[in-house]
């Protein structure tokens, strides 16, 4: 890889930026694997799964979740590409900064930043929501600064076995998505002995509400595909980790694979079998429907386990969420692209003021869990879902720019140790999907609040960059490929 594609340091004494000399290539296929997975299996599945069946019915929200994982399939096989182009600490904020200008890649930065800095707020409220079960009356805004202060307190003091720990803690999450499709699948079939009463199983006919298969209309299936796409935010967490990916040109379509088919089979799966036991009439995201159908199985202690380990997967991604946040925040300080103050570490290599800045994003759940925890954590689910789109749009647009000028250069794309396969119909497929999930946004009043914040959001980084660096802020900066 040439020099050019390296990320432009600001002029800082060396002292303050001692990460930049200390990130190693130690990351292998499974540490990227269950990083990305660490990312997805939060608040996304757990808990706003039950607002996609209200919403979508039953039959609708399988669809839904199913279209989600083929548009995180496309993106994702795009973003392997970029990845093994540029296989450069900081993610993928670079691939828009060297493809479409450095005005979109400080925008999808950003962007980036905010979908995970306000999804450790959805994560904060839904495990002080799940805590209710148990203590029903102590206000959720306890139990999020509670686990605010503890997550910070585990990110501040050391981040060395980060990749080792996130590993286990997803592996747990694996292990509660599969107990809740075999135990919800024996039910559902009528072998599970411990569900009284439901000797010949529940069946399918949950799928058949009153109001027929789409008790919504299609127009319920759209509306949720937002809510459905951030449950899929997280995956990219591969292209972030790239740069410290031991034979990024292997490891990285390997994992983003391994990883894409776990999530669909994990998805799909949990949410068939959620949305054959949880009735629609009574889904919804006040309590988990894992936790439902473990009651539905006739394992009440088996619920508050599952409680338990809902809990600490929603802690699992938020503590990913809040380690990805402060890193690209030190990425952007180092390119320049963010005040320098940001790129300052600790002794111990964290960088501590980013990481303080990202978990203000958190904080945001006090005020959501004080004044409305279901409705604003909706709310909250939705200006994620809209940040991640955007980010996965910034993405499909640089594989696209990166094609483009392929051809003008005259290369020959198969020379790539990695390529998206159909191009350019999957790019331009997702693209559309992607558009199609705003539209949605905008029929739907419980998350219009996305593009109320989203698109102003978006408006001012375009305008900070075009107001400092004028038109070149939107020129691409070709770097030279080997």
């Amino acid at each position: 890889m040439s020099h050019a594609l390296s990320p432009t340091v600001p002029d800082a004494p060396a002292e303050d930026l001692p990460a930049q000399h200390t990130l190693r290539r130690t990351l292998e296929v499974r540490h990227l694997v269950m990083i990305a997975l660490g990312g997805v299996i939060g608040s996304g599945l757990f808990v706003s799964s039950g607002y996609t069946i209200s919403q979508a019915g039953p039959l609708g929200a399988v669809i839904a979740y199913g279209i989600g994982a083929l548009v995180a399939y496309m993106v994702m096989s795009c973003l392997g590409e970029l990845a093994v182009v540029y296989p450069v600490s900081g993610g993928f904020h670079i691939y828009a900064t060297r493809e479409l200008g450095p005005a979109w890649g400080f925008a999808t930065a950003w962007l980036y930043w905010l979908c995970w800095a306000v999804a450790l707020g959805s994560e904060f409220t839904a495990a002080g929501m799940l805590m209710q079960r148990w203590f029903p009356s102590v206000p959720v805004w306890v139990w999020c600064l509670v686990f605010a202060a503890a997550l910070f307190a585990m990110n501040a003091i050391s981040s060395r076995v980060f990749g080792e720990t996130e590993f286990w803690f997803s592996l747990i999450k694996v292990i509660a998505v599969l107990a809740l499709i075999v135990a919800g699948a024996a039910t559902i079939l009528g072998i599970n002995p411990l569900a009284s009463g439901r000797a010949d199983g529940i069946g399918l006919s949950g799928f058949a509400t009153d109001q027929g298969l789409f008790p919504t209309g299609i127009g319920g299936v759209l509306v949720t595909i937002l809510a459905v796409f951030y449950a899929f935010s997280g995956t990219e967490l591969i292209g972030v980790a790239a740069g410290e990916a031991r034979d990024p040109q292997r490891a990285i379509p390997k994992a983003i694979r391994t990883a894409v088919i776990r999530l669909t089979v994990f998805f799909v799966g949990a949410i068939a079998v959620i949305a054959a036991i949880v009735p629609y009439e009574t889904a919804s995201a006040d309590e988990s429907p894992f936790v439902t159908v473990f009651d539905a199985a006739g394992m009440p202690a088996g619920a508050d386990l599952m409680n338990i380990v809902i809990i600490t997967a929603l802690l699992s991604a938020g503590n990913s969420g809040l380690f990805s946040c402060a890193r690209m925040l030190h990425s952007l300080a180092v390119e320049g692209q963010a005040p320098a103050v940001l790129a300052r570490t600790t002794r111990r290599g964290i960088p501590l003021i980013a990481l303080s800045l990202s978990m203000l994003g958190g904080l945001a759940s006090l005020l959501s869990s004080v004044i409305a925890p279901a409705s604003l954590f909706l709310i909250l689910v939705s200006i994620a879902g809209f940040a991640v789109v955007a980010v996965w749009i910034a993405i499909l647009a640089s594989h696209i720019a990166l094609r483009r000028r392929f051809a003008a250069e005259g290369r020959d794309p198969r020379d790539l140790a990695y390529r998206a396969p159909l191009f350019p119909l999957l790019p331009i497929l997702a693209l559309v999907l992607l558009i199609a999930s705003l539209i949605g946004v905008a029929l739907d009043p419980a998350q219009r609040a996305a593009l109320w914040f989203g698109v102003p959001f978006t408006g001012a980084c375009l305008a900070w960059m075009g107001l400092r660096h004028g038109r070149r802020a939107f020129r691409p900066e070709v770097a030279a490929l080997e």
